[in-house]
This record gives structure tokens, sequence and C-alpha cells, in this order.
């Protein structure tokens, strides 16, 4: 500001401050060495994949690179490839390519779901029931259709 003070939600220059702290310095290409396909197929793993670290994983950890070692660390319990992105805020794709290597190394064990599930219109209308059925705040039901 020109009377010297700082604005509110940024630093001592005026850059304004992301409220969920600093962006990675690395950027992802940087992570995965170049690499954009986690697969040899070079089609996406599914951000509904789960994935569980492994015996072997966990014991290896402290060999691991900062952001594998995350993943492994994160995953043990049972967590989708979103999941993971968005808690260790990480890129998609980084996820998805460094997922692939720790299942290679056995790191990781990968559950893919099955492809006819996910596209079955019934569970999706399901899902979509369910929600409605669900009261809002004031205890009234959403209209059905």
């Amino acid at each position: 500001m020109a009377d010297g003070r700082t604005p509110r939600g940024a630093d001592e220059d005026g850059f304004p401050v992301d409220p969920f702290g600093p962006v990675a310095a690395v950027r992802p290409f940087l992570v995965t060495a170049g690499r954009v396909a986690p697969t040899a197929s070079s089609r996406p793993v599914p951000v509904e994949t789960q994935v569980v670290a492994t015996a072997e994983g966990l014991e290896a950890l402290d060999r691991l690179s900062f952001e594998q070692h995350d993943i492994v660390a994160a995953c043990r319990q049972p967590q989708s490839i979103a999941e993971i992105a968005a808690r260790l805020r990480l890129h998609l794709n980084v996820v998805r390519v460094l997922a692939e290597d720790l299942r290679a190394a056995g790191q990781l064990t990968v559950y893919v779901p099955h492809i006819d599930v996910t596209r079955d219109a019934s569970v999706l209308r399901r899902v979509i029931d369910g929600l409605r059925a669900v009261p809002d705040s004031r205890g009234v039901l959403r209209d059905t259709d």
C-alpha cells in the first residue's frame, strides 16, 4: 500500500499469499522425469483406482524420494489416486505416474475398478437417489426430478 502497510492476504512485498501454504518448488515434469503416461499402454490410471502400501513399501520408506515416500506413507490405508493427489497437494498425473512406478517396484498394490461397474448407469442413478434422500440443513428432502 502507498502508506507502507501490507495488504491483507499478502506477503511483505505485496504478493498474494496462498492460504493453503507454499506451492511446491519442484515442477511436475521433474518429479516424473518428463513422463506423462503412467503405464506402458499410455492409458491413464482412473482417479478412483485404490492403492495400498505393501509391507515392502513400508520397509523401503527411508530409501524413497520425497514424493514416493509421501505416497507410500499415505497409503497405509487404502486411498484413491484422487485422494492422494489432493491430500499431498501433488498434480494428479504425477501421482498416477509415481503410483505405477511404486506398483512396478512392489511397494504399492493397485486395485483398478472393474470397467463394467464404473460405466453402469444404474450405479450412478442409485448414488443420485441416495443423495436426494439426504435432508438439507432444514430437514427438507430435495425434489426427486
